[in-house]
This record gives C-alpha cells, sequence and structure tokens, in this order.
C-alpha cells in the first residue's frame, strides 16, 4: 500500500527531522527500519512511545555502535536498503565506518540521504544548531514578527521540517528518479540553512525589486497589511484574516458590516493604520464563533485561529478525515492522498527492546547471527 511499497530504507535515529523525514516515506508504504542505541528512550523531549508519533510507521532496531559486530550489522543492512536517511554532524557517519564510500561497490544504487543544519561543509559545518538557528542566519526570521517588536518563532516548523525534512525527502525522491536512468545511487546533501533560504526564493525577489521593506510587520503578507493579520475577538479568541485580492477584500468588508465609501484603498499603505484600527474594533465587538458563523458563506479568506484540540475537533478535519484516532491517541493522516496507490494507516511506534530481532529476520539477516548478537548484548534479545 502506498505509492513506496516495497522501498527499503535504512534511518539512523536522532531528533526532529530525520526521524519527521522518515515518517513521511513510511507513512508513503516504504519499509522504514530505524536503527536506535540499545537502551536509549525516544531521542529529544522523552514522552510516552504510543505519543511518539514521528517514530509510526517504522520498524525499530537497537544497534550497539559501538561494537565491531554492531557496526558491521548496520553495514550489512544498509547495503541490502534503496536509501539511508542520516542527520548525524559531519564525519560521524565517516567515523562510524559507515560514509558514502564503504557502499559505492557494495550498493552502487543506494541514494545516501544526509540532513545537517549548516551543510556537508563551510564554516559552520561542524557547529551545533538548531531550527531557530538556521532560520535567523537564512534571512527568514528577521522578516517575521510585529512591525517595531522582536522577530517571532515559528514554532520548529521552518527549519526543521521546511527546509530539513520535506527538501531531504523531495531530494532522495529525485535521487531514485536518476537511479532508473543511470543505475547510480548519489549522496543527497540537505542542509536545512540551505533548504530554508530556498523558501525565501520570492521574498528576496520582492525586496530586491523593491516592494518588500526590510522592516518586519511592514509588508502585504507578514502581518503589517490590515487585511493579512490578525484579529482578537470579544471572547479572547482569534480569526485569522488574509484578503488578498480585492474581491475577497470586499467580501472582509461585507462580512463587517463595513460601507468602503470613504474608506482608504485597500492598498495604500498610508491608509492602513486606519483600516487596522476600524478591523479591530469591528471583530472585537463579537466572538469568535460568530464571526466563523458569518464568514461561513463568504469568500473572504476569514478563519478562526484553533489550538491543536479544535483543530482535531473541528467539523471540517471530521468531514476530511484528517486525524486517525486509536485509543486516546489522535494523530494526522498520510500526506498527500493518492488515488491510484493510498496510503494504508500506519502502525504505532514500536519499541526497538521488543522489535529488533524480528525486524532483522524481515531484512535476512541469519537468525544464527541474530542470536550471537543478543549473546553479545549488541542488540536486545
Amino acid at each position: 500500500m502506498g505509492p513506496l511499497a516495497g522501498l527499503k530504507v535504512v534511518e539512523m535515529a536522532s531528533i526532529g527531522p530525520t526521524p519527521y523525514c522518515g515518517m513521511l516515506l513510511a507513512d508513503m508504504g516504504a519499509e522504514v527500519l530505524s536503527v536506535r542505541r540499545p537502551g536509549s528512550a525516544d531521542l529529544g523531549l522523552e514522552i510516552p512511545l504510543q505519543y511518539d508519533l514521528l517514530n509510526r510507521g517504522k520498524h525499530p532496531v537497537a544497534v550497539d555502535l559501538k561494537s565491531p559486530e554492531g557496526v558491521a550489522l548496520v553495514a550489512d543492512l544498509i547495503a541490502g536498503a534503496d536509501v539511508l536517511i542520516e542527520g548525524f554532524r559531519p564525519g560521524v557517519m565517516e567515523r562510524l565506518g559507515l560514509g558514502p564510500e564503504v557502499f559505492r561497490d557494495r550498493n552502487p544504487r543506494l541514494i545516501y540521504g544526509r540532513m545537517t543544519g549548516w551543510g556537508q561543509d563551510g564554516p559552520l559545518s561542524a557547529r551545533a544548531g538548531h531550527d531557530i538557528n538556521y532560520i535567523a542566519m537564512s534571512g527568514a526570521m528577521a522578516a517575521m514578527g510585529p512591525a517595531g517588536g522582536a522577530p517571532a518563532v515559528p514554532l520548529n516548523l521552518v527549519g526543521d521540517f521546511g527546509g530539513g525534512s520535506l527538501f531531504l525527502a523531495m531530494g532522495i525522491l529525485a535521487a531514485i528518479y536518476a537511479a532508473r536512468a543511470s543505475g547510480q545511487g548519489q549522496v543527497v546533501d540537505a542542509a536545512m540553512i540551505d533548504g530554508v533560504g530556498s523558501m525565501m526564493t520570492m521574498h528576496y525577489g520582492y525586496w530586491q525589486a523593491g516592494i518588500w521593506s526590510l522592516e518586519r510587520g511592514t509588508n502585504p503578507v507578514d502581518g503589517g497589511a490590515p487585511w493579512y493579520t490578525t484579529y482578537a475577538t470579544a471572547d479572547g479568541g482569534h480569526m485569522a484574516v488574509g484578503a488578498v485580492e480585492r474581491r475577497f477584500y470586499a467580501e472582509l468588508l461585507g462580512g463587517l458590516g463595513i460601507n468602503p465609501a470613504g474608506l482608504p484603498d485597500q492598498h495604500d499603505k498610508a491608509g492602513w493604520p486606519q483600516l487596522r484600527a476600524l478591523f479591530a474594533e469591528r471583530f472585537a465587538s463579537r466572538s469568535r464563533d460568530d464571526w466563523e458563523t458569518v464568514f461561513a458563506p463568504l469568500d473572504a479568506c476569514v478563519s478562526p485561529i484553533l489550538n491543536m484540540q479544535e483543530a482535531i475537533a473541528h467539523p471540517l478535519a471530521q468531514a476530511r478525515a484528517m486525524f486517525r484516532h486509536s485509543g486516546d491517541v489522535a494523530e494526522p493522516i498520510a500526506a498527500p492522498r493518492f488515488s491510484g496507490t493510498p496510503t494504508r494507516p500506519t502502525t504505532p511506534p514500536r519499541d526497538a527492546a521488543d522489535t529488533s530481532t524480528e525486524v532483522l529476520r524481515a531484512r535476512g539477516i541469519d537468525p544464527a547471527r541474530i542470536a550471537a548478537l543478543v549473546a553479545a548484548r549488541v542488540i536486545p534479545g
């Protein structure tokens, strides 16, 4: 099931963006074997296993990579895979004896996916970092936040998952396509700083064309425009307004009960403070639910701002079956959706202590070797 059914992936477990990339591939039907450290709980924030959703649908195996037998085992697993994904600092896989050059002859079709923050080379390549650092250095973070205020922190969606996981997944799929013709795999170097920079392409163009200000919170789609921002409602909720095009803007005015006569033009920046104050006053007069009802039949690009609990329960999510429920766990379903090769619900996250031997048998590792590895405490039994 899924468009990637039959694809064999080895994931070197780490935090955040690497397991999310592996999850995306697993969601699409790939068989993702996740190599973890023995006795290690979830990397990053420790949470109960059933909520460790980035590791859903995977086949975990715990291996002691400090032992030669453990390294040899992982090398054999990679040699039998189509794709390897790792998110360590540059040089770590090489020091383990698992760098790309090891597999050029053993598995010439291997797609070797590497994710780093700063790239495999360059002046910061060996430095630690997190999402906030990569978006800070790419020009993205300086453009986010209110006018006159500090730059905003947009969760870790932009650097980790946008600039990292999604670009690595796209690069892997492109490399698989190229290997069909050439018969040769390659290294995919996905640096989060590069990915975020790519995501800023439109804004770099706008800035150089003179239609985007470096002063955040003053531009059309950074919250500066009164028709592309958020407004508080009477009950403490908020509404999101994205009425960019004139026809949507007209619907916005209609929904708010505002006569456009005598108002500044929509794109007259000098008039934006007046429009913002007027819109804020109107939105503050009613509750969020009231405004959702008002704008439901209108094409005004106005939506209630929902928290995670509300998003799961909202009629939109219910109608599209956007979340799968298993016990007390609700998880977003696989995206995108496919008409010819639909995905199936993934299995819950599993503990490598319980699955290592069965996973290795399924990948063709000899039972006698597995028993010896268990006896040597290289893997859990």
